[in-house]
């Protein structure tokens, strides 16, 4: 039977063979964090915050020509300022001129587009009390996110009559990280001496439980270094620093449970404390090597999807797991030689805990797992159906991202972003884009536009052209020019705009452009879903032209090519009607090469960009788990399985978060959810990254012990009732710790803390107990010998 044992580590021997290489190896591993303390300074600063949306997708490249091209697209900051008297006053009107001259002159801007000093119409309130000031920043997302934080703090509040208030893109990222920041701050301050209970009543003294946090910390230090280091070479996303941090402190908890209690056996068995560790090592240690490489593997998978936030997961999540395993094999050994017998000191809870010398038969894991293995078949469909059921409500799932909304009612950005939806007709950003490039319109009139075309394009509806298309200059403004009348990218009315100036071929090509643009707009606002259509050509509304072009149409079309804004009748473009209505936008034949852009296209992206490598992604996980899983147990069957169920798993908690967020279920016990009622279409996907992740480690723990006693001759329904028994109470604890943690999110003001919280704390707990408590123990009690093949057959080979 030796013959099958695993082969001593060389590090057993060599790392921390006697106190004194422990106590080397320790300082020299302190020396590392303190090296990885320093590096990993700053890291946050050098992390970008958004990572949603692809690079070379549609949308990013909408916005990215407007703003260059046209100084339009998305503003990154908007401002309200609003005031007692009318915005038109004098006193109102001069504090709003100088609003935007300081804003014009930040050197930070791109452009800025505001009421003042042209009195755009769309640009005021419906009570003429409050005005708009549009912002766009130069530089990346650190830069746009830096210059936004530092305009809403400069600006925000008294402005002589006016009172400052602030939303958009970079207003929502900052109060996110403000309020993501506090809750997490909360969260410490209230969850501590609750996880400090636990882990004591778990490891039994106090010195035992405060391992978890030496082995946490190096594993968080380390990762932040190499993020950091990442961060030279790659775009790695802000979001990445919590999940790999509650990655980082899930891993360590296990990892000690495990390596620590294993110890502590040996050590209650007589050994010393250097053979002990050892011992832990060879055992427990070769379940955690597994563990942490088949999690980095499983989130390695990540990258290939082509987002900056699932790229810096898969990065964060394989270094973390590899730094928690480095320090449980290192740090947490080194400490275990040190303290020797002294692990088990300062035991606050040894009057009420169960010696040592305890019967394994006489355990409630073991009694719990033999009444299971008596009745596998009712245990397995009982639970199967119940999984099925929890399940259920995720097949009525509405995908969407989140914007302003999911920010408390209470948070001034809400406030700010709800009133510019309310008080503003087109300044809410919910508009989208379609951007024709080297499609010139140019300077038209009435005569240039033909109706017979649009009338055509629109079912027989001939446009009504109330107006003469104004002549303007094709030229757009320079970037930051507040001269505009309001539209971004508007231009000032150059010359006498006379189309007759043009060479004959040129003129009949600008009309023939012109028409085409006006048939095209004519289309689209005559499509389900769209409110109105503004152009160069005019403004358009069910099909047909409602306004004639103004001097704000100049800033439709130039140089570059042309553009039209799409004003929708929802005002959630980041939901499932704000992609139906783009991929309506995209599917309508163009006059040339379309790209459309705006929110709802983003999140079309978004999408297409997460379900277009997903097969790929979700066969290189099993993959990986089967391969990994296989040369763990030298079994077909347990890695089969353990994929089957993490799954089953996964797609209950699904259900339950969308029950809870989407379908307001529970509302009476956790509150109304104030975001929309959609799900998230990233958050899911990071969040069952890391809840997988957790459930592999319980998986592999669980199993090793298994293993264990199958090799010693155990028949597989006792080997499975004894392996639960000694790692049932160790992973339960594991994740009774991480689920308070996570569970303390849930109460904070922010909907993305509370989605990740309430459903990392569901998933533990359904792993923990349905699946590794009741599914586990059924199904090997049902497979029997089968759970083993081909492991017999190699070993035989092997002698």
């Amino acid at each position: 039977m030796l013959l099958h044992q695993p082969r001593r580590p060389p590090w057993t021997r060599t790392a921390y063979g006697t106190r004194r290489r422990a106590a080397v190896l320790l300082v020299v591993l302190g020396l590392v964090a303190l090296a990885a303390a320093v590096a990993g300074h700053g890291v946050g600063e050098r992390l970008a915050p958004g990572g949603w949306t692809p690079a070379t997708a549609q949308s990013t490249r909408a916005d990215a020509f407007l703003a260059a091209r046209f100084g339009a697209g998305q503003p990154h900051l908007m401002l309200l300022a609003t005031s007692k008297e009318p915005v038109d006053s004098p006193e109102a009107a001069r504090a709003g001129r100088a609003l935007t001259d300081r804003l014009t002159a930040d050197p930070r801007t791109a452009w800025v587009h505001g009421y003042w000093p042209r009195s755009t119409p769309e640009l005021r309130g419906r009570d003429g009390h409050t005005a708009v000031v549009a912002v766009r920043f130069k530089g990346d997302e650190r830069a746009v996110l830096a210059a936004g934080r530092a305009v809403a703090a400069s600006e925000t509040g008294r402005a002589g009559p006016l009172r400052v208030s602030v939303a958009g893109e970079a207003a929502l990222f900052s109060e996110m990280e403000r309020l993501s920041t506090k809750g997490a701050l909360i969260a410490e301050i209230v969850v501590a001496p609750v996880v400090l209970l636990i882990l004591l009543w778990v490891f039994g003294s106090v010195v035992a439980a405060l391992l978890p946090v030496a082995v946490g910390a190096f594993a968080v230090l380390t990762t932040t270094a190499l993020l950091r280091a990442l961060s030279e070479v790659m775009t790695v996303s802000v979001f990445v620093l919590n999940i790999a941090t509650a990655l980082g402190f899930g891993l360590a908890v296990d990892y000690c449970l495990l390596l620590v209690s294993r110890c502590r056996e040996e050590l209650a068995d007589g050994a010393s404390p250097v053979r002990a560790v050892e011992r832990a090592v060879r055992t427990a240690g070769r379940a955690v090597l597994f563990s942490a490489t088949t999690i980095a593997a499983v989130l390695g998978t990540l990258m290939v999807f082509p987002l900056t936030l699932t790229r810096s997961l898969a990065v964060g999540g394989a270094a973390v797991a590899l730094c928690s395993a480095a320090g449980a094999l290192l740090v947490l050994p080194a400490l275990l030689v040190l303290l020797g017998e002294k692990v088990n000191a300062w035991d606050a809870f040894a009057r009420w805990r169960t010696g040592p010398g305890r019967p394994v038969a006489e355990g409630r894991w073991y009694r719990l797992a033999m009444w299971v293995t008596r009745r596998p078949v009712l245990v397995t469909l009982g639970t199967l159906l119940l999984l099925g059921l929890l399940a259920a409500p995720g097949a009525g799932a509405r995908f969407g991202m989140y914007d302003d909304r999911v920010l408390p009612s209470s948070s001034p950005v809400a406030q700010a972003s709800q009133r510019l939806r309310q008080d503003f007709a087109g300044g809410s950003g919910t508009a989208a884009t379609v951007v024709l490039p080297h499609l010139r319109v140019p300077p038209v009139s009435d005569a240039s536009v033909s109706d017979a075309s649009a009338s055509d394009a629109s079912g027989g509806a001939a446009p009504v052209d109330d107006g003469s298309v104004n002549s303007t200059s094709g030229g757009t403004a320079p970037a930051g020019d507040t001269s505009t009348n309001g539209t971004p990218g508007g231009t000032t009315p150059a010359g006498d705009g006379s189309a007759a100036s043009e060479p004959a071929p040129a003129a009949r090509a600008g009309a023939a452009a012109a028409t085409r643009v006006h048939t095209y707009a004519a289309r689209l606002s005559g499509l389900p879903g769209v409110r109105q259509v503004r152009t160069a050509t005019g403004v358009y509304h069910h099909g047909r032209r409602i306004a004639a072009a103004g001097p704000w149409a100049a800033g439709f079309t130039g140089p570059a090519g042309t553009w039209l804004d799409v004003t929708p009748t929802t005002d959630s473009p980041l939901s499932p009607d704000g992609r139906l209505l783009t991929e309506r936008l995209r599917e309508e034949p163009a006059p040339a090469r379309a790209l459309v852009g705006g929110p709802g296209a983003r999140l079309t992206d978004t999408e297409q960009a997460l379900t277009g490598p997903l097969p790929l992604a979700m066969l290189l996980t099993v993959v990986a788990t089967l391969v990994l899983l296989f040369l763990y147990t030298r079994s077909l069957l347990v890695p089969v399985k353990a994929v089957l169920l993490n799954a089953l798993s996964l797609a209950a908690t699904f259900g339950i978060i969308v029950a809870v967020f989407q379908q307001g279920r529970l509302e009476v016990l956790l509150g109304h959810a104030h975001g929309p009622a959609t799900t998230d279409v990233i958050i899911p996907a990071v969040m069952f990254c890391t809840a997988f992740g957790l459930s592999m480690d319980y998986e592999v723990f669980l199993l090793s012990r298994i293993l264990e006693e199958h090799r010693r001759g155990t028949p597989t329904g006792l080997a499975v009732a004894v392996g639960l028994q000694r790692t049932g109470r160790l992973f339960t604890s594991a994740a009774l710790i991480f689920a308070v943690v996570m569970a303390s999110l849930a109460a904070c003001d922010l909907i993305m803390l509370q989605f990740i919280g309430f459903g990392l704390a569901v998933a533990v707990v359904i792993d923990c107990t349905l699946v590794r408590a009741l599914l586990v123990p059924a199904i090997m009690s049902l497979a029997g010998r089968a759970n083993w093949w081909p492991a017999k057959r190699l070993r035989r080979v092997a002698e």
